[in-house]
């Protein structure tokens, strides 16, 4: 395994590669609501010295693992400067106020990539656009996220939002499968399974929609009497824009039921190191014998931390199995 971390100066122009010097690297990639993180710790020494908003890349085996810039540093009294780097998606953070109508998640993200400077990568078109959608005062971070979350509730399709390194990218989790096996007899070497109802479960589906003729808002819900006599009501509640129609928000209010109204089971998994793998690309996961579920199938990388250290490339990943 040979890897190169680059970090270059906008100041001076030199270009440090400090692999062999960093004493931790770590890289963590969420599927949802943040962005690709970079930490590493290395001794100052020599000519070193940079600002942050420098940029830097990190390879393993010729393969690009991140892309972006640093944003804190800090250093002890022995001279350890802790290092974290963020990608693209860090400057989403910046709070906007957007109407879009009939526009699809990937028109949204180009407009806000160009009103941010952004570089845009590949966007595919989901064949979704959203009849309105109106947010006010929030972070363009979670304007896009909820873009592409209406889709996945109006599709059934799952995409995921990320910075490829080239650019800001939307692709379908589908199209993203690896070659990759996880198991007892290949890269695994701990696990933990959860289950519960706790965060993301709902029985009962209610949307309102203000109506500015009567002053009150219209209804609309979907629930499944099964599942609240077992758990009770799980109630999720949302105030949605006035375009869409009585039909439209009838459906969504179904699609979403049937999106959430499921007991969350939750796999963490610790194994030797996959180059490349990041959240939101799917694995072929067997583990037999985790209780309710002998594990055989592909599951959707919701986290994926990984880990070099001493020549030696671990990771951990987190996945919801359906």
């Amino acid at each position: 395994m040979t890897t190169e971390l680059l970090l270059s100066s906008k100041s001076s122009g030199k270009v440090w590669e400090l692999s062999r010097s960093a004493q931790r690297i770590t890289c963590t990639t969420n599927r949802t609501g943040s962005p690709g993180t970079l930490k590493f710790s290395i001794i100052k020494s020599g000519d070193l010295s940079f600002f942050e908003g420098d940029p830097v890349r990190f390879s393993v085996d010729g393969q690009l693992i991140f892309y972006g810039w640093v944003f804190v540093k800090s250093k002890d009294r022995w001279g350890v400067i802790d290092v974290t780097c963020y990608d693209r998606l860090r400057y989403l953070k910046a709070n906007a106020s957007y109407a879009f109508y009939g526009q699809t998640a990937g028109g949204i993200i180009t407009q806000i990539a160009e009103d941010l400077q952004l570089e845009t990568g590949t966007l595919a078109d989901t064949g979704y656009a959203l009849p309105s959608y109106i947010q006010r005062d929030k972070a363009c971070l979670d304007i896009i996220g909820g873009a592409v979350q209406q889709t996945l509730l109006n599709t059934g399709k799952v995409y995921v939002f990320f910075d490829s390194g080239g650019g800001l990218s939307l692709e379908e989790a589908g199209n993203m499968i690896q070659d990759v096996v996880i198991g007892e007899k290949s890269l695994l070497t701990d696990y933990t399974y959860r289950t519960d109802i706790d965060q993301q479960t709902y029985n009962s589906v209610k949307l309102a929609r203000p109506n500015e003729t009567t002053g009150r808002a219209d209804v609309y819900i979907a629930q499944d009497s099964d599942t609240i006599a077992r758990w009770g009501l799980l109630q999720l509640y949302q105030t949605v824009d006035g375009d869409a129609n009585d039909a439209q928000l009838q459906a969504q209010a179904k699609t979403s039921l049937a999106y959430y109204n499921r007991r969350m089971r939750t796999l963490k998994v610790s194994a030797l190191g996959v180059p490349g793998l990041r959240a939101g690309q799917m694995l072929l996961a067997r583990i037999p014998g985790l209780g309710d579920v002998d594990l055989d199938r592909y599951v959707l990388l919701e986290k994926v931390a990984h880990t070099f250290e001493s020549g030696i490339h671990t990771m951990e990943f987190e996945t919801l199995i359906p």
